[in-house]
């Protein structure tokens, strides 16, 4: 164990967590809502700083980013828990292993030298905290970003957006990039799918746009639960209120875990949620699990020229001079290059 990081002592042993947005209360003994934080005498712990479940080395275009360092590879690295509990998780038996396991923790011993000096062994141009939610492990995330910028490496979170802006300020220095799953508009079915509310994730996405963190959204389409005309509007308006330039990744359910009653996503239903975004003003609206859509390229908002042209996660073309559109000039906003 290690001794954990943004909390604070209450009487009779109890603590306050004040990494994520549920600021959990914890008795002596007990573990927080993320199933990996645990009160001992009145002090809290992360059970797994070097506790590491899953490690691959992945494109980036599969977090998803298409904006951030295209056509690289990406060190993958996660530990086992969650701070939410959706029905739909397609990693549940990680993510979720210690509340549906009787609190098991799962993993391999890997330390942040370790995690850097394998992202620089297989070429990696940076490191993604992914798979689960990177906040609940984020003293070993912090460790390791640090570490990974001082090597030249840069750093990504694909998250739920739950963390506290008192988390986000910490390790604002070395996190260069986040993909924040935006999973619909809608306070009730967010706090009944999810287990938790939907105004802090809008507040992360904003704060991290302010901080100069470069910003995507996922949201996942879920057939009659997040897709209709008024709440796609609504979810868009508030990307393009942040900025207009947000890539926004519109992706495929499929029934999984918890939430089998669904449907899969129809191919029609993405590119409509897609018309939507652009329609309301969005630059970079794309299709997810649709390898070869059209709208999984990147065009020039000015011109409209083919800059990039993927195949699913594989970069075909890129044909971007210096962050620029060769055609007109214009300055496409992401991260080009290290």
């Amino acid at each position: 164990m290690k001794k954990a990081l943004l909390y604070s002592r209450l009487e009779d042993d109890l603590v306050s967590c004040h990494l994520c947005s549920h600021r959990c209360q914890i008795a002596d003994g007990k573990r927080g809502i993320c199933g990996v934080r645990e009160n001992h005498g009145g002090e809290l712990y992360t059970l797994v700083y070097d506790r590491i479940i899953s490690c691959n080395v992945d494109p980036i275009e599969k977090k998803p980013f298409y904006h951030f360092l295209p056509g690289t590879l990406s060190l993958s690295i996660a530990t086992v828990g969650c701070n939410f509990r959706c029905r739909n998780c397609q990693n549940y038996q990680i993510s979720q292993m210690p509340g549906d396991e009787q609190g098991r923790i799962n993993g391999q011993k890997l330390s942040p030298d370790e995690i850097v000096n394998t992202a620089t062994r297989y070429r990696c141009t940076n490191i993604s905290y992914t798979y689960t939610e990177p906040t609940i492990f984020f003293e070993l995330a912090l460790d390791t970003a640090r570490l990974a910028h001082s090597k030249g490496l840069r750093n990504n979170f694909v998250t739920n957006g739950y963390m506290t802006a008192e988390a986000l300020q910490l390790i604002n220095p070395y996190l260069d990039a986040a993909n924040v799953d935006l999973k619909g508009f809608d306070d009730q079915r967010y706090r009944q799918v999810c287990g938790a509310r939907l105004q802090p994730v809008l507040d992360t996405i904003r704060l991290m746009h302010e901080l100069g963190i470069w910003v995507e959204v996922t949201t996942l389409l879920i057939p009659g639960h997040n897709d209709s005309e008024s709440e796609l509007e609504e979810l868009a308006r508030f990307i393009l209120s942040v900025s207009p330039d947000i890539p926004w990744h519109i992706s495929a359910f499929y029934p999984t875990y918890k939430m089998t009653d669904r449907p899969r996503t129809s191919v029609e239903s993405i590119h409509r949620a897609g018309e939507i975004g652009r329609r309301i003003g969005l630059r970079y609206v794309y299709s997810g699990n649709i390898p070869g859509d059209e709208n999984e390229d990147t065009y020039c908002y000015n011109c409209h020229k083919k800059l990039i042209d993927r195949w699913g996660f594989q970069v075909q073309e890129n044909v971007m001079q210096e962050g620029k559109c060769p055609s007109c000039h214009t300055a496409i906003p992401g991260l080009w290059s290290l």
